[in-house]
């Protein structure tokens, strides 16, 4: 009998009523659960930003054909947040290196700069909609202004949003009695979560400068 037929065989053949087969069980606490839960949570999240980000790329595209269409402007501080955003995904798959090793003193400090960078990113883009509003290109005078707008204010929301859950984590991190399988958890979801961003901005952003 090969090995997968005998796990098959022996998962036919527990008997979930006896004691000792309830003790098992019992281990395990809800923990498996409680992670398919949160990485299914993440996923959606996910999964519908990436709907909703599909469909304004889509009428992106569509709307630059009219001929009322005028590209961008292009500041130099664009570029600046994109390696922002590029340093914070590394730090962040630091941090989840350094959890994984359960070196969680590094892992503190990782989080702070995640932070802090987060938060540069989030101000770096503010002030390029200072700019934009300083020349007079606003909502209105421009259709690609319009669109700008809107990518850059998702995909801040989104970037918040991941805010809440890196303090989350973080403030775990600095309790003495954390859990540390939640911790490791927690990480994990928010740095996946963050190359997502990183992905989705690549996208946005190659979208805007190459037309």
């Amino acid at each position: 009998m090969s090995k997968k037929e005998l796990n098959i065989f022996k998962l036919l053949s527990q008997k979930p009523w006896e004691p000792s087969q309830a003790a098992i069980d019992n281990q395990h606490d809800g923990k498996t659960l409680a992670s398919s839960k949160a990485k299914l949570g993440v996923r959606t999240i996910m999964v519908v930003s990436t709907v909703i980000f599909s469909l304004f790329v889509v009428s992106y595209s569509d709307r630059m054909l009219v001929h009322d269409w005028k590209n961008l402007s292009e500041p130099w501080l664009l570029w600046i947040n994109t390696a922002v955003l590029i340093v914070t995904s590394f730090v962040f798959h630091k941090v989840k290196i350094f959890s994984d090793q359960n070196n969680f003193e590094k892992a503190k400090n990782s989080m702070l700069l995640v932070g802090f960078l987060s938060f540069v990113f989030i101000t770096g883009q503010l002030l390029v909609w200072q700019h934009y509003i300083n020349i007079g290109q606003y909502v209105s005078t421009n259709p690609a202004n319009a669109f700008f707008y809107l990518f850059t204010a998702l995909h801040g929301l989104h970037l918040m949003g991941g805010l809440f859950f890196w303090g989350r984590a973080t403030t775990k991190l600095f309790r003495n009695n954390y859990n540390i399988n939640k911790i490791k958890q927690a990480i994990e979801l928010c740095a996946i979560y963050w190359h997502f961003l990183l992905i989705v901005w690549f996208i946005l952003f190659g979208l805007m400068i190459a037309t």
